[in-house]
């Protein structure tokens, strides 16, 4: 006969076999419907990547391995050539028409518009824990709003420390000034002060500041630790190394290779300026624009201009210092994969590697983002899913050169993880092409730069319309560095009218 404490305990024991038994089937469901995802974000990259065959000297080794891993988009563009108006699309799920977030001078996410359901938001009500540290959305608040843990430590002037930073004039002439000796000292504690900026560049946005110029580059002797870039990692990989109790969604926001083009010297040593090689170019290539085009070839909205980098012989070692950035970012890119390749969820989390935009060095006279050329919307896009589904997609390493926008991120995740996603959002999953990365889509990637100025992108042409309704044609096929400006000829008058319809209207006004 049983007693009343011997049932009791048999119950147990009972229940604890159950769970033994069941619990690593629920646990393997759990992880393969609701994955992990590891969210890295660049600023300013463009497409000089090894694998996606960018600049010839580039060194790239981490994210060349992760591209291996899943499906690179080779053929990817921003929904806006800027830093504020293409993340508040990719975290939105909705183009800068829809949101009213044009430009960086345009109010930002989430304080704009705060009833929309932004991404980390969507995947916190599905059950996730969220993580966010560095630069994702272009607000510097908007970690501590959207994420369940955050740090957000300064990354636009490292190695400085801002708030450590003493100003001195010192007597120096004004950054506006033709004198290559400007601006003032940074006073860093234990460090000799250093003048500012490296390059000795006068300023062409901001010629009465004296506050400091972001277009400047050049090495440093600090260690990788003074970069917040560095840090921002070094918060991640303590996170994965502590574990989670539930799914998480981790963003990590890279600063560089955005201006300031400033790392620790060792990342220059790969790229001798002198040896570095210069962008393409072409002398008369604003020849057959039209006058608005022209204006936002030379304009230095987001940079400094192609004018002044030449005369001051700095075009070589400008190139070199992205380079060096790029490689730095890589670097740290490798420390989070291998971090999250050691831990647990190795094979339960998704990957995505994006930047918010291109950017130019000199192609078509201009120095920064903010246009509608090739070098300026397209962004490098690698999408791994998790490995214990890996019998659903393409084999690693496949290339899709099919068009995408990062609008599409936002649907995409939300179908890959099973988190319900708002209503309106408007860009389209790319799991099919996960799964079949060579199927054809017709379809055309919709970039716009500010209202009444738009390009889409397709398989093989670029169509650019400005404001003043001047036009643009490029081929691709024929034409990958956007030379000839095809617009005016009569046998693509029925391409151009195509090209026409398909332009949303709500881009137009």
């Amino acid at each position: 006969m049983v007693t009343g404490d011997k049932l009791i305990r048999v119950s147990i024991l009972f229940m604890l076999i159950s769970a033994s038994l069941i619990s690593p089937s629920c646990a393997a469901n759990a992880e393969t419907s609701h994955p992990n995802v590891l969210f890295i974000a660049i600023d300013d990259l463009n497409d000089w990547l090894g694998c996606l065959g960018g600049h010839p000297q580039i060194k790239t080794p981490n994210m060349d391995r992760l591209a291996k891993r899943g499906v690179l988009f080779a053929n990817a563009h921003c929904a806006a050539p800027a830093c504020n108006p293409s993340r508040a699309a990719v975290f939105s799920g909705r183009m800068p028409y829809q949101t009213g977030v044009w430009s960086n001078s345009s109010p930002r996410l989430p304080q704009h518009q705060p009833d929309l359901v932004l991404l980390p938001t969507a995947f916190k009500k599905a059950g996730y824990v969220t993580l966010g540290t560095g630069k994702l959305l272009h607000s510097g608040g908007a970690n501590r709003i959207l994420f369940d843990k955050h740090f957000n430590p300064e990354q636009r002037w490292s190695p400085f420390d801002r708030e450590r930073v003493k100003y001195t004039e010192d007597e120096l002439p004004s950054k506006g000034t033709g004198n290559p000796r400007h601006v003032f000292h940074f006073h860093i504690p234990g460090n000799k002060p250093i003048v500012l900026p490296l390059n000795r560049m006068p300023s062409d946005r901001n010629p009465d500041r004296n506050d400091g110029e972001s277009f400047d580059w050049g090495p440093f002797d600090v260690p990788d630790s003074a970069m917040g870039d560095a840090q921002i990692t070094d918060w991640a990989i303590e996170h994965i190394k502590d574990g989670f109790d539930k799914p998480f969604f981790l963003g990590v926001g890279f600063y560089r290779p955005h201006i300031p083009l400033w790392v620790p010297r060792s990342y220059f040593e790969p790229y001798p300026s002198q040896h570095v090689k210069l962008p393409p170019i072409k002398d008369d290539d604003l020849d057959d624009l039209s006058e608005v085009a022209r204006r936002w070839a030379l304009e230095p909205i987001t940079a400094g201009s192609h004018a002044t980098v030449v005369h001051h012989k700095q075009w070589q070692a400008a190139v070199a210092a992205y380079l060096a950035c790029i490689s730095f970012v890589d670097f740290h890119v490798g420390r989070l994969l291998d971090a999250l390749d050691a831990s647990p969820y190795a094979d339960s989390t998704s990957i995505v590697l994006w930047s918010d935009h291109g950017w130019h060095l000199g192609e078509k006279q201009h120095w920064g983002k903010w246009t509608g050329w090739e070098r300026s919307t397209r962004v490098p896009l690698i999408i791994v899913p998790p490995g214990n589904r890996g019998a659903e997609f393409a084999k690693p390493g496949a290339r899709c050169t099919e068009p995408v926008s990062l609008i599409d991120l936002y649907p995409t995740l939300a179908e890959l993880c099973n988190v319900p996603a708002p209503p309106g959002l408007d860009g389209q999953s790319l799991v099919p092409l996960l799964r079949d990365p060579a199927q054809k889509t017709a379809r055309a990637a919709v970039t716009v730069f500010d209202p009444g100025n738009i390009t889409l992108r397709t398989d093989r042409w670029r169509y650019i319309r400005y404001s003043n309704g001047s036009e643009e044609l490029y081929d691709h096929q024929a034409d990958p560095n956007e030379w000839n400006n095809l617009a005016g000829d009569p046998k693509h008058t029925a391409l151009i009218r195509d090209f026409r319809h398909r332009t949303p209207e709500a881009a137009k006004r």
